[in-house]
């Protein structure tokens, strides 16, 4: 698979994302006359911050380290005041490392833009080295729908036909989780993922003059609602 790199971030767009030099935002090149931009979007911080840097698990577990420090040093006699002095060292890391994962989250959303044109799908990622990989559609061999909250956020997992792969490296954090030997790009913290997973649809589906759509994959981590992208037949699990 292509991947394009482009320059590095340099001003400030409307949509909130910092660029330079881009012959069209979020994309390598302006497009090819007669494609058309149906979609364009960026990750939710908050989503990337609690899915993909896990900043609530590792809050979660500092909290449950302070609290036994607390505990054992009560236990021992201690005074709150003993506490406190026993937190000096711990909570301030703490801090330190929830915030590095925070501010990764608000990093990466703001240096991606994901594109979805009648023929191909477009990610624009990297926080330190820019690169935009171009997934037509003719390469593609399935799409999927991960809901992930109740306000509608969650991520699409895109399958590549064999033979075209992407360094899970490369891809990371935008790739979907414990897909190693096969990466799969994904889509990942879109704030309404079923509409999104529609317009994929609807341009998958007239590009192909009706050619079977792809099927969806549906194993999923444990913690993602699975749902089948809307005008695609579902597949049997993974």
């Amino acid at each position: 698979m292509k991947a394009v790199r482009t320059p590095r971030p340099g001003h400030r767009h409307s949509l909130g994302h910092e660029h330079e030099f881009e012959p069209q935002f979020g994309l390598p090149e302006v497009l090819p006359a007669g494609e058309k931009l149906l979609w364009q979007g960026s990750p939710q911080w908050q989503a990337l911050a609690v899915e993909v840097f896990h900043a609530r698990k590792l809050a979660f577990y500092f909290a449950v380290i302070l609290a036994l420090r607390a505990v054992f040093v009560l236990g021992d006699g201690g005074s709150v005041f003993d506490v406190v002095k026993s937190w000096a060292w711990l909570a301030p890391m703490a801090g330190i490392a929830v915030g590095i994962m925070l501010v990764l989250a608000r990093l990466a959303a703001r240096t991606t833009v994901y594109s979805i044109t009648d023929r191909r799908v477009i990610l624009r990622i990297g926080i330190v080295l820019t690169v935009a990989y171009n997934l037509p559609f003719k390469r593609i061999e399935a799409a999927g729908l991960m809901l992930r909250g109740k306000d509608g956020h969650g991520d699409l997992p895109i399958t590549l036909k064999k033979g075209e792969q992407i360094a899970i490296l490369q891809l990371w954090p935008h790739a979907r989780p414990w897909h190693v030997v096969r990466p799969q790009p994904m889509l990942r913290g879109l704030k309404d993922a079923a509409q999104v997973g529609q317009i994929l649809a609807a341009a998958w589906q007239a590009s192909q003059d009706e050619v079977a759509l792809p099927a969806v994959v549906r194993s999923e981590p444990r913690s993602a609602a699975s749902h089948g992208v809307p005008g695609m037949p579902q597949a049997q699990a993974a």
